[in-house]
């Protein structure tokens, strides 16, 4: 016990260096970071690829795999790739070369697959034993002039062989495609969007190098996604977007009506949004259609082949359409939000969040240093070739002595060599020349091959040497690249379409999220809430917690809203269906909204917005409020009446008639008109009656014509009308006098 533990001896004591922990966690970490970052998620700005993906198509160009060559195993492809360029899982190698071939992942797809790859209900691809594949178009043109020293190469893993860092990249892949990944501490999201508006773009930005995200967004609007929808986001959120590099899109399933006749109809989507798997959303569909969430939808079928055809029938014919897919985009995923952010390797090294014309101008950068490239490594060939074709010319002149030479000289080269001054390589082109090419004519295509070689030399020479040259042949590629996916072709055509949201009853739509069913709805005295199914006309039969009551219970549906008004001047809101069930006794209020405990229910109602209501303090002090002003969205609630203890919210009666009785603890009566209350959204209220002490009993409104009417505590009915009235109509905010004779006991209006 107690004893050092120490290393056991290797015989190599002396290499044993302590090491801080944390210092070399950071480093080792740091280094998967970066990796993870350069070599696995982020793509390279330039040509739009991920390593794996660069990988699998530089390894099947290798291969030969052209769009005109016949397809081969994907399980070939994988182990190419695999044992050449890329030591990982096949399984990650081959998800990735499948996606690369699906049409409803990649808006241009730049393997062509023969075999099962997976469709958009989610099912995964055949193993790679049963598939093939090849390039397509859009490979070949990332790859025009890779073996023309266009781009600079690298050993591979085992320096076996060499890769290329980065692909020429004659299409612009990068936005065309789009790109997603999560590296450590950062991630991509770029959808895809149009070559031909792309191309559009970059012409532009070739003759103005200043132009704006805004003037750039008018011929690239927003993505276009391989899977169509519709973009239902404003200008001005898109260029936001772009500008910043950061953002998002909202994209919406395209649908239409079919009648059905005799007023009759089902709604058809055949669209959904980018990355949503149909299967998948038509179970979470069915599922809220079970759970009684979508009361408009009565059924859901899938009747998709090829295209994508997903039928929604409708409650009654009388369900509007727009309300009933309203309903379903908030619910559902027929409406998702795809994020932007553009975050990738600048110049293949640096990872930032970048905005639509840095994008831009870094891809055609790339294309300039690729054109001035393959111009320098051709101007090498001409040279090399000049000089041999110079050499042969010379032996075509002199084609005896150099006969002769060849006969008689052990060593043919240095003589000749000497005797024309000429090249070791051109001396090896004259002597590696066949017999039949001594005919005259071949002197004659020499001098023509020369001339044209010597011709195109000095136009490669003016384009290395003029800016203005590059811009126009970069130019010149990209209307090639244009012609190719031309929004008049199949392929080009745009998918994706904009639209603004249609304008629908935010109110109607929240409704036709609820199922609509009878209930009353029940509050204790101790402030206990509950809603019981159907409506309920004896509440007699209620139990509640020892020591509690009922306070109040009402008939409502689960569309209404519930109003709840406390006695400290607070309104709350509920819906109808949020409300706790029947079985027990319910839920404290002051569980489901922030309710002060010094504060009690006044009372509860079902809104409606139509209303108007008196509020009335213990200190005889009111106001009308429009019950509109009394929804609260939050379970804050919304202060409604100020008050202060001992002082609280006494009474709330709806507004009606002309006129307002108002009886005071003291029993006196006041009738003056309602015109005389203001009309507020919140505050502390005006007087309605004097009193010496004491506070208010009892508020009525009504309509001067018909009355004032009460009931005693035996159930009479009396009414006073307007000339009987005449002694207690007054002004507000005065004492009134003595109530009438049968006036009730209790001083209310109601015995």
């Amino acid at each position: 016990m107690g004893q050092e533990i120490l290393p056991p001896s290797g015989g190599d004591d002396d290499n044993i260096q302590p090491v801080d922990l944390k210092a070399a966690l950071e480093q080792r970490y740091l280094a998967y970071a970066l990796s993870t970052i350069m070599h696995r998620a982020l793509p390279d700005v330039r040509d739009g690829l991920k390593p794996v993906h660069r990988r699998i198509v530089y390894a099947m160009n290798e291969m030969g795999l052209r769009p005109t060559s016949a397809f081969r195993k994907c399980a070939k492809i994988v182990g190419e790739v695999m044992g050449n360029y890329h030591p990982h899982g096949d399984q990650s190698i081959y998800d990735a070369l499948a996606r690369l071939a699906q049409d409803f992942s990649q808006r241009y797809t730049l393997v062509n697959g023969q075999g099962n790859f997976g469709n958009i209900d989610g099912d995964s691809p055949a193993a790679m034993r049963y598939t093939e594949s090849k390039m397509t178009a859009v490979s070949e043109l990332l790859l025009e002039g890779i073996d023309q020293d266009a781009v600079d190469f690298r050993d591979t893993y085992d320096e076996s062989n060499s890769e290329p860092t980065v692909l020429p990249g004659a299409f612009p892949n990068l936005l065309a495609n789009g790109s997603s990944g999560i590296a450590v501490g950062m991630a991509t999201s770029i959808p895809s969007h149009n070559a031909h508006e792309l191309c559009d773009a970059a012409l532009h930005l070739i003759k103005h190098p200043d132009a704006t995200v805004e003037k750039l967004v008018e011929f690239i609007p927003g993505p276009d996604f391989p899977t169509g929808g519709i973009i239902i986001d404003s200008r001005d959120s898109i260029i936001e977007s772009y500008r910043t590099g950061r953002g998002g899109f909202r994209v919406r399933a395209k649908w239409q009506t079919e009648d059905l006749g005799r007023g009759g109809y089902q709604i058809v989507i055949t669209e959904i949004p980018f990355q949503v798997q149909k299967s998948r959303l038509i179970e979470k569909i069915a599922e809220l259609l079970i759970a009684r969430k979508l009361p408009l939808l009565e059924d859901i079928r899938d009747e998709s082949a090829e295209d994508i055809r997903v039928v929604l029938v409708p409650k009654t014919r009388s369900v509007d359409p727009t309300i009933l897919m309203e309903s379903m985009f908030k619910l559902t995923e027929l409406e998702s939000r795809f994020p932007l952010n553009m975050n990738v390797l600048s110049m293949g090294r640096i990872p930032r969040v970048m905005a639509l014309n840095e994008v831009l101008k870094e891809w055609l950068d790339h294309r300039r240093e690729v054109l001035q490239r393959r111009s320098r490594f051709r101007l090498a060939a001409i040279d090399r070739r000049l000089e041999i074709l110079g050499g042969l010319l010379i032996a075509y002149l002199n084609i005896d002595e150099v006969i002769r030479i060849i006969r008689e000289e052990d060593e043919p080269k240095p003589v000749m060599m000497a005797r024309w001054d000429l090249t070791d390589i051109q001396v090896e082109a004259i002597l590696n020349m066949r017999l039949r090419a001594l005919r005259k004519l071949e002197e004659f295509e020499i001098r023509k091959e020369f001339d044209e070689l010597t011709k195109e030399k000095s136009e490669i020479e003016a384009l290395l040497a003029s800016d203005d040259k590059q811009w126009q042949t970069v130019a010149w590629e990209i209307g090639e690249v244009k012609k190719k996916f031309a929004k008049a072709t199949e392929v080009g055509r745009r998918r994706t379409q904009f639209a603004d949201a249609p304008e629908a009853d935010e109110e109607a739509i929240q409704q036709a999220m609820i199922e609509k069913e009878p209930i009353t709805v029940v509050i204790s005295e101790k402030g206990w809430i509950r809603a019981l199914k159907g409506h309920i006309a004896d509440t007699a039969t209620l139990t509640f917690k020892e020591g509690d009551g009922l306070k109040i219970a009402f008939p409502a549906q689960t569309t209404d809203k519930i109003l709840i008004v406390t006695t400290g001047g607070k309104a709350f809101t509920l819906g109808g269906d949020k409300l706790p069930g029947g079985r027990g006794h319910g839920e404290p209020l002051r569980i489901i909204v922030d309710m002060d405990n010094d504060q009690a229910v006044l009372t509860a109602f079902v809104h409606d917005p139509s209303r108007k209501q008196l509020i009335v303090s213990t200190a005889g002090n009111g106001f009308v409020v429009a019950e509109a002003e009394l929804v609260a969205n939050t379970r804050k609630g919304k202060q409604i009446m100020n008050v202060a203890l001992p002082e609280e919210t006494q009474l709330l009666v709806p507004v009606g008639g002309d006129h307002v009785a108002v009886v005071g603890e003291n029993r006196k009566l006041l009738v003056f008109p309602l015109a005389q209350v203001p009309e507020m959204s919140r505050g502390k209220g005006v007087r309605l009656q004097r009193y010496k002490d004491g506070g208010i009993s009892d508020v009525r409104c009504f309509a001067i014509s018909d009355g004032l009417v009460w009931e005693d505590s035996a159930g009479r009915t009396f009414t006073k009308n307007k000339d009987e009235l005449a002694e207690w109509l007054s002004d507000r905010a005065t004492a009134g006098r003595t109530v009438p004779k049968g006036f009730p006991r209790s001083g209310k209006f109601a015995g």
